[in-house]
């Protein structure tokens, strides 16, 4: 099994053991989040955790030791950690932590996506755009603004797989497309 596919796997499975659980869904994420900080800040954890020359036993003492250090984590996420750390499965931590975060944001419906205009969008036009998009979508959307010039003008919007573009840009190639069309 890759470890995309593993770390799918116990992503869901975290998921459903702390909503059936009636644990809180963002702590999980919260926590999960801070031990994958923990290793991405310290380049020495992650080379500890990957080296397959250090037994698994002084991996899974280092795990609870970081564990009882942090204090306060909920003991879902300490099991998991714990159960990486014996299956010597540490590194996947980043990816069950996004998948996981994917699960969650679809289970509060909540979408990110992206704008891109020609020119940096005022703090209220990205909201009045948020707020046409979730009444569009039925979905809370958060959108994160990007500038490309080459756009020349408009709004090209992707939201998951699906684009809006309405830029200059596109609308010259259609009309050039057409254009051509025509002449032919």
């Amino acid at each position: 099994m890759t470890s995309g596919a593993a770390a799918g796997r116990y992503a869901r499975a975290l998921f459903d053991v702390v909503q059936k659980e009636g644990g809180d869904l963002e702590q999980a994420q919260r926590d999960l989040q801070q031990f994958v900080d923990l290793f991405t800040q310290h380049p020495s954890l992650q080379s500890t955790f990957s080296n397959p020359a250090i037994p698994v036993s002084k991996k899974q003492a280092v795990a609870k030791a970081l564990i009882e250090r942090a204090g306060g984590i909920s003991p879902v996420i300490a099991k998991l950690i714990v159960l990486l750390a014996e299956r010597d499965r540490l590194m996947i931590l980043p990816d069950v932590a996004r998948v996981y975060g994917d699960r969650l944001m679809d289970h509060l419906k909540i979408i990110r996506g992206e704008v891109t205009t020609a020119f940096e969008l005022a703090p209220e036009k990205i909201r009045a755009l948020e707020q046409g998009l979730q009444q569009a979508t039925g979905r809370k959307v958060f959108l994160e603004a990007r500038v490309d010039p080459s756009i020349i003008g408009g709004v090209v919007t992707r939201l998951g797989s699906t684009v809006y573009d309405g830029s200059v840009t596109t609308q010259l190639q259609k009309l050039k497309q057409s254009l051509i069309e025509a002449g032919q």
